[in-house]
């Protein structure tokens, strides 16, 4: 196995690294100098995209992305419109959702669009009329009372007909167990290698609230399975905190492929395991040119190292070239074992062994002898990394990027847009909480050697929270932005494309669009403008206007007017090109007939203070057209950590209660944790009001 770094010296990695906090040093080798920042150009493409969690970019650069609440996008660059492709009816509990979208490797023949989300099921939920919320599982109880909450999260293929994803074509293809009802860690990511072999990474499933920002191996008796990651991540026979590679037959069935980590038939292991001991794998890319996997995976959130219970939270990157099990929940990284815990006395006892761990948890049905622990690439705390320098400081929120594939061919087509030779080969690297991209320079054994700034002109941030991204095929850089919040449409989250324009200098115009007015009764006469576009390059301009989002032009002037007949949701959009062809977009939404709700928070109130550990009572008020059904409020409870958030309970109702837990391992006293209520209505309709507030933490 080519480990990356697995046995390089601290001091051999720290001499070839730029203690600068935006480059690293370089071997004379690899002495390459990086674009410029002004090489690079930032293109809005969805400003509106939901809670965004995943995209897949299409053989003739359309884009699909999704939302956790079930929305499928597709934006098309070539009007700038941005359509509803689908909908799917999902499961909402503190992260359960839809999760991710890929597209088949034969998709331009097969038209296979893969989604891995949460099915409704019978899991129960809550009943606005009872003082409790039935949604959430009990954190005490019997076996019985958990397996109320036993589900799964569904990997399905559904054919793309035109700008329409057709949900009755799903062919199911596997499912991974859940424990619903309670959080965390339920995402994960799908990608394929060159041989069509499908990968996707699945989560620990596990609470890490309960154990100080340690390892959660509860065991004890009465106690909800949901806190110790023993039986999931540690569990050979278990299909969470993994990374899975099957291959997808032509009816749905899969087979293994050859050299997964457990051969098929193993007693007490599942041979769709190529990668075990994740905990939270949430971006991964493969490398088209060498099939490596590039895998980014968190630990828990202690900001220091204890001497009785384990390190400090950890951010990992890693390589996967053959079979692999990572250490989780008993070694960070091959070199950072936790302390074994007794949850019941609450003492310590010694460090975990990452050269022979062993499963010995009540909870574990696979095999107690686990294979050695693999060191990852990449690893680093929220302080100066001593190895890797140039990741910077701040909250631990890796997310792994793909390796560009340069193309000659590629770069002659696309001049105005496709990344440099320079990137060839370079897998990219995203920190969703620290707002940046780097590269990882490699050496010829695969070691990184270099971390260098990417694309930092762009924007201030560059890129705000990047939860995805991905190469197309005019080898322009995609980007998915949530944007800074919990659980909803963000102000700041949008789908956005990275250009590369340092061999024409050529910038794209920066539209401008009003509309008056954007909401009414049919007939609705609309005056649209464009005026205020500019031009950095004084280069005359065209428009090309979509009132209503059929992908055809109804008009070329500056400041058109349209009038809606029908009731509906309209997304007007505006497509503007200078005279070299290079394009910018932009659009507003027209609600005519049936308007969205408005959606007040009474309370809680933003910066109220609270103690974990209270009970929250919840106003909820609903101002509609339509007669509100305050059964159909949702309102949110979502722990904020540093700039994420950990989604911890659902209720209904306009008026309840919330009772919040203890959150160990989260000090309110660092200022970066926040008791977050979010607040949601749909009307009947299908229009979506919501409304937040950001408590203040006090013990």
């Amino acid at each position: 196995m080519l480990r990356k770094l697995a046995l390089l010296a601290a001091g051999a990695v720290s001499a070839a690294l730029l203690v600068a906090p935006g480059a690293t040093a370089v071997a004379p080798q690899a002495a390459e100098q990086p674009p410029p920042d002004n090489a690079f150009e930032k293109i809005t493409l969805n400003d509106r995209p939901g809670e965004p969690l995943d995209l897949a970019v299409l053989p003739d650069k359309r884009v699909l992305h999704v939302t956790r609440a079930g929305k499928v996008w597709l934006n098309d660059p070539g009007t700038g419109v941005n359509k509803l492709a689908a909908e799917l009816d999902v499961y909402q509990h503190d992260e359960e959702g839809l999760q991710n979208v890929a597209i088949d490797p034969d998709f331009s023949k097969n038209k296979w669009v893969y989604l891995y989300y949460s099915p409704p099921l019978d899991t129960p939920v809550d009943d606005p009329d009872t003082p409790v919320n039935e949604g959430d599982a009990p954190f005490q109880g019997t076996q019985a009372d958990w397996d109320r909450y036993k589900g799964h999260l569904q990997l399905s293929r559904y054919k793309l007909k035109g700008d329409t994803l057709d949900l009755t074509t799903e062919q199911k293809i596997l499912q991974v167990p859940v424990d619903r009802g309670i959080c965390c860690h339920v995402g994960g990511d799908m990608a394929f290698d060159s041989d069509g072999n499908l990968y996707l990474t699945t989560g620990d499933d596990t609470n890490p609230f309960e154990s100080d920002g340690y390892t959660p191996i509860d065991e004890r008796d009465g106690r909800n399975p949901a806190f110790d990651a023993q039986r999931t991540s540690g569990n050979t026979n278990d299909l969470r905190g993994k990374v899975l590679r099957i291959k997808v037959r032509g009816d749905g069935s899969y087979a293994i492929p050859r050299g997964n980590l457990f051969k098929p038939g193993t007693e007490k292991t599942r041979p769709e395991i190529y990668a075990m001991g994740l905990r939270n794998p949430f971006r991964m890319e493969i490398d088209p040119q060498t099939d490596d996997v590039y895998v980014a995976d968190y630990s828990p959130d202690a900001r220091a190292a204890s001497d009785t219970r384990g390190p400090a939270g950890q951010g990992k990157w890693l390589v996967l070239d053959e079979p692999a099990n990572y250490g989780w929940p008993y070694c960070a990284t091959a070199k950072m074992p936790y302390n074994d815990y007794d949850f019941a006395t609450k003492t310590s006892g010694a460090r975990f062994d990452c050269a022979k761990p062993v499963n010995a948890s009540p909870h574990n049905t696979g095999r107690t002898e686990l294979p050695e622990v693999e060191q990852p690439e990449v690893w680093y705390s929220y302080g100066q990394s001593a190895e890797f320098p140039g990741l910077g400081t701040g909250g631990i929120a890796p997310m792994a990027g793909p390796a560009y594939e340069y193309d000659p061919a590629t770069e002659a087509r696309n001049r105005a847009v496709a990344w440099p030779r320079y990137y060839d080969g370079t897998p990219l690297f995203a920190e969703w909480g620290r707002d940046y991209i780097r590269e990882f320079r490699l050496d010829r054994s695969g070691a990184v050697e270099a971390i260098n700034p990417v694309a930092q002109g762009v924007g201030q941030p560059p890129v705000d929270n990047p939860m995805d991204l991905e190469f197309g095929p005019d080898g322009a850089l995609y980007v998915l932005e949530y944007g800074d919040g919990y659980f909803s449409e963000n102000p700041d989250a949008q789908l956005s494309r990275i250009d590369y324009i340092g061999r024409t200098g050529n910038h794209a115009p920066k539209p401008a669009l009003t509309a008056t007015p954007v909401k009414g009764l049919a007939p609705l006469t609309v005056g649209f403008s464009a005026a205020g576009t500019t031009d950095p390059d004084g280069d005359t301009v065209r428009y090309a206007w979509d009132f209503d989002g059929d992908g055809r032009t109804d008009s070329t002037d500056v400041s058109p007017s349209h009038t809606y007949t029908e009731d509906g949701t309209y997304k007007a959009a505006l497509k503007v090109t200078d005279s070299k062809g290079r394009a910018a977009y932009k659009d507003v939404d027209i609600t005519v007939g049936n308007q969205a709700p408005v959606v007040t928070l009474v309370k809680p109130v933003n910066q109220q203070e609270f103690h974990f550990g209270d009970a929250v009572q919840f106003e909820v008020t609903v101002t509609d057209e339509a007669e509100v059904d305050c059964s159909k409020v949702q309102v949110h409870y979502i722990v904020g950590h540093d700039a994420h958030g950990h989604p911890q309970s659902t209720t209904a109702g306009c008026t309840g209660t919330v009772q919040t837990e203890p959150v160990a391992g989260h000090d309110p006293s660092e200022g970066n944790v926040t008791g977050v209520f979010v607040a949601e209505y749909t009307d009947p309709g299908g229009l979506t009001g919501s409304d937040r507030a950001v408590m203040k933490i006090v013990g």
